[in-house]
């Protein structure tokens, strides 16, 4: 039986209207006004808006960190995306040193498979490239692998200046896209010997072992390297004023380059590295948050359509017995935040309910523009008859409070604590199935996943 959403409101980049839409089996068969009813569940959605299913470009579920592992796996992570309204999660397969990129995309699949509860696909770590790694690129194409990333910090992740220069122009013959991690690693080391040096050993000291500058200068490196391969480049989670000032010099010159940002560098300031005991060390994460300077910035290159994309860098660790490592050494921290259920209505509360942005960018840079980028659009990311009905019932007056105690997440806290919210899903569908309501995943483990066409050049 069809599935009718009557009277809604369907948001789109380009604009707003009044409608019903008509799910037929996976995917959207009709939006229209006054669609007849006869032969369909129909489902009142009157002051309701309809959103293309959101896409979080940037996860990392079941990372092995050594001696400890991240608190999300497949299962929770995606469990708690779909309860926020995220149908699509692109992870971050990492390529180890010696290992295939086939032997790599394996593992992953093997460690998502049959878990997830939204559709997911995999972005591409290369930490060892070499001549049998780039013959490897078409066969990457071939399993739906189309976007790739590369690291400028983190000894056991980086590459070298040169073999960026060699991965762009190769992952372009390809059609694919390269996203990067912009900080100057060795910077970073030295500065961090410095501070323990010191005896400045806290949280504290995390953000002054990776201040701005040291993002900028990597995002003008790659943007220069970028220009010489003659290819466009993504810059993934974005923060500070310095680096936005580079991308808008580059892009006045006509170079293509794509940006993409997280919530926590729209939301928190660095005074959280400020907070009594060691309770700074759930803001651990790199980059690091920043200052307010920054932070306007950023909301202003959103709403000036600067900012492409919002990814989460959902990055899950445990502050008992995970974070508290770090006691003594800030350097031991285990990275990341987590973030993957909250990022829409976060979002939504402190964008569009604020005015900084408006209900059709947010459905832009969480929907639409990850869809084109990552070569999943019209499939994904529209409300069009014909793509997946991965769908977003959004109440716009629903308010709530974050809490740990509440969240979906599997982790013993959130860095949004207490953060009041306006607007959140009543009800997501994937694939034309109604899995989650109110808050509460009803179908879990329906995840498929997405094999992706080449890259988009344009968002």
């Amino acid at each position: 039986m069809d599935i009718l959403l009557q009277g809604g409101t369907m948001v789109t980049p380009r604009g707003s209207f009044a409608g019903d839409l008509r799910i037929r089996g996976e995917r959207i068969a009709e939006i229209g006004e006054g669609l007849a009813p006869e032969g369909a569940q129909v489902i009142p959605v009157k002051d309701k808006l309809i959103f293309p299913g959101f896409i979080d470009t940037h996860t990392h579920f079941d990372l092995d960190a050594g001696t400890f592992h991240a608190a999300d796996d497949f299962a929770t992570g995606t469990r708690a995306a779909i309860a926020g309204g995220t149908t699509v999660i692109l992870d971050f397969t990492t390529q180890e040193k010696g290992e295939t990129l086939m032997e790599a995309l394996r593992n992953w699949h093997g460690l998502a498979d049959g878990k997830c509860s939204c559709d997911y696909g995999f972005h591409m770590s290369i930490t060892d490239w070499n001549e049998a790694v780039k013959k490897e690129l078409p066969l990457m194409t071939r399993e739906g692998v189309t976007s790739y990333k590369l690291y400028m910090a983190y000894d056991n992740l980086k590459v070298s200046d040169g073999e960026i220069f060699e991965i762009l122009k190769a992952v372009e013959q390809e059609g694919g896209i390269i996203g990067v991690h912009c900080e100057n690693g060795e910077l970073i080391k030295e500065l961090s010997r410095e501070l323990l040096a010191r005896g400045e050993t806290g949280p504290s000291a995390h953000p002054r072992s990776r201040p701005a500058e040291l993002e900028a200068e990597a995002v003008y490196r790659l943007l220069t390297i970028a220009k010489m391969a003659g290819t466009p480049v993504n810059i993934v989670h974005l923060s500070t004023k310095r680096a936005c000032e580079v991308v808008r010099d580059a892009r006045a010159e006509g170079q293509q380059v794509f940006v993409e940002s997280c919530p926590q560098y729209f939301l928190l300031e660095d005074s959280k590295y400020e907070l009594p005991g060691f309770e700074s060390a759930k803001y651990v994460l790199s980059p690091p948050l920043r200052g307010q300077e920054d932070i306007d910035c950023l909301w202003e290159a959103l709403g000036a359509g600067e900012i492409d994309t919002i990814g989460t860098d959902h990055c899950s660790f445990h502050f008992k017995g995970q974070k508290e490592r770090g006691l003594a050494d800030f350097t031991q921290i285990p990275n990341g935040i987590p973030g993957v259920e909250h990022r829409p209505a976060l979002m939504y509360t402190y964008g569009v309910g604020t005015g900084k942005i408006t209900r059709e960018q947010f459905c832009a840079v969480l929907s639409e523009n990850p869809a084109r980028l990552f070569g999943m659009y019209p499939r994904k990311g529209a409300l069009l008859p014909g793509s997946d009905a991965d769908l977003v019932v959004w109440d716009p007056e629903a308010e709530g409070v974050i809490s740990a105690v509440t969240q979906v997440q599997h982790v013993d806290y959130t860095p949004y604590e207490g953060m009041k919210i306006r607007g959140k899903p009543e009800m997501v569908f994937l694939r034309g199935r109604l899995v989650c309501r109110e808050g509460q995943v009803t179908a879990p483990g329906q995840g498929r996943y997405v094999r992706r066409r080449s890259a988009g050049r344009t968002v």
